[in-house]
């Protein structure tokens, strides 16, 4: 993991049509924010929500979050002027619905660098169809400015005919594609909202489902979601002092082929999992700082 790794573990979608929600989004804890264009901006605000969306970007307002954009999709009548809106404000990166191949990926691409982006803002897709699941390694290595996948539940399930359950077995499956895909192509990858904000007690089984499968953080749709998040996605107490320990243990047998920590053997992966975990607990507490 190199020096420049952000957390992403707490990433709110915002509506950009909402100058109140644009402002509480300041002081809000989340590592990232997703300024909304799309779903939850009605077609006739959408002109307004793109000129605050951008000017919120460009603001410089959000301390260290990772500031993000979300364009309506490909093929929208609002698409193209979202697009080089959006590239002109510079925000991290720009959110795309629907990708659903690597020629789209380029596209997009082509199109971010022809209004003029920044080379810091690259671009997140979103894999929510069959189609993309089943290309999604394609899709997850067709540019190096394509830095994360982010998962649409919501229209996956829909697309699959599938049901909403308790432990999402009938999407599990894409889930994985995505995130091997992912971890080949050396890219983020987020995991799907949550809908009952009501249902705090599922919402947690779910960052923890979510944290276990190996996502480096979850969208949200409500403020009150980031700290269970934040909490879900970040190396406990435990795993960090475990991780020091594998460490000292390591460095200090060096050269002697076999090490052992607390009764256990410690490889080199062993070892790269320990570093990871503390870059992200430095990471975290850089940002929080």
């Amino acid at each position: 993991m190199s020096e420049e790794f952000v957390p992403l573990r707490s990433v709110l979608y915002m509506p950009s049509s909402n100058e109140r929600a644009l402002e509480k989004a300041k002081s809000i804890p989340c590592d990232a924010l997703i300024l909304d264009l799309e779903d939850a901006v009605a077609p006739d605000a959408k002109p307004a929500a793109r000129e605050a969306a951008c000017a919120a970007a460009a603001s410089g307002e959000y301390g260290r979050r990772t500031l993000t954009i979300r364009v309506n999709s490909i093929g929208t009548e609002w698409h193209d002027a979202d697009l080089v809106a959006a590239a002109q404000a510079g925000p991290d990166a720009v959110v795309v619905p629907k990708v659903g191949s690597a020629a789209e990926v380029r596209q997009l691409v082509s199109a971010l660098e022809a209004a003029g982006a920044p080379d810091h803002t690259t671009l997140w897709a979103m894999v929510e169809t069959p189609v993309a699941i089943l290309d999604a390694l394609d899709i997850a290595r067709a540019s190096e400015r394509l830095s994360a996948f982010v998962l649409g539940t919501n229209d996956l399930v829909k697309e699959l005919y599938a049901e909403h359950v308790p432990g999402r077995a009938p999407i599990l499956p894409s889930l994985h594609q995505a995130l091997l895909a992912g971890r080949a192509a050396g890219i983020a990858v987020l995991d799907g909202v949550y809908n009952d904000v009501s249902n705090v007690d599922g919402f947690l089984v779910e960052c923890r489902q979510g944290r276990e499968l190996g996502f480096d953080g979850k969208t949200l749709i409500h403020p009150g979601q980031v700290e269970g998040a934040n909490q879900a996605f970040a190396p406990s107490e435990a795993a960090v002092e475990d991780a020091r320990g594998i460490l000292e243990a390591w460095e200090a047998g060096a050269g002697s082929g076999v090490v052992t920590y607390r009764g256990r053997m410690v490889e080199n992966l062993h070892v790269e999992s320990a570093r990871r975990t503390l870059d992200i607990h430095q990471a975290i507490g850089e940002l929080s700082g």
